[in-house]
């Protein structure tokens, strides 16, 4: 068996997609008053904090941003601590629009757990989400606001997002396994 990659997003690729969720968000939300961005732990941190540095060029004011860690809060994990540590955000979300940010949307687990740890944090205005890749196959009805790039795949692909901080480099592939002759 063997894996097989195929790059669908390069670092130019990438930057123009967190520009255009940058210019959709502000659009969408008149501006960024009363607006919270929340990274989803590992690379969404990372994407969150590019988006609120392309957000802060374009309108001049910073947006406030943080990490958020689901781990304690998914359902598809085998964990005898779930549930038992509450999440916190660095900056109060009360009244606040939260934009929710991960690197793949799959099946929706993932955005369920970071909505009940937000839930956790206070009481938000409301939560949007924004993802580098969608990739279909929703095991919950879970749809993201903001989409850098549909790829369609199959069970048997998996996405793969690097990114430069925790990488070492900028790209977004599909993997592919194939069986050996």
């Amino acid at each position: 068996m063997s894996i097989e990659s195929h790059i669908i997003m390069d670092e130019t690729a990438i930057r123009r997609a967190l520009t255009r969720i940058a210019h959709e968000i502000l659009e969408r939300n008149k501006g960024i008053e009363g607006c919270v961005l929340a990274g989803i732990k590992t690379r969404g941190v990372h994407l969150a904090k590019r988006l609120a540095e392309r957000l802060e060029d374009i309108e001049g004011t910073a947006i406030p941003w943080g990490e958020l860690d689901v781990r304690n809060y998914r359902d598809d994990t085998e964990s005898s601590v779930r549930g038992t540590n509450k999440a916190t955000f660095p900056v109060s979300i009360h009244g606040k629009k939260v934009i929710l940010f991960d690197d793949v949307l799959y099946t929706g687990r993932t955005i369920r757990a970071a909505m009940d740890a937000i839930m956790d944090c206070g009481r938000p205005e409301s939560i949007q989400l924004a993802v580098l890749a969608d990739r279909g196959h929703r095991e919950l009805p879970i749809r993201a606001d903001y989409i850098g790039k549909n790829v369609p795949t199959s069970r048997s692909e998996e996405i793969e997002v690097l990114l430069t901080e925790h990488d070492g480099s900028d790209m977004v592939r599909i993997l592919h396994t194939r069986e050996g002759n």
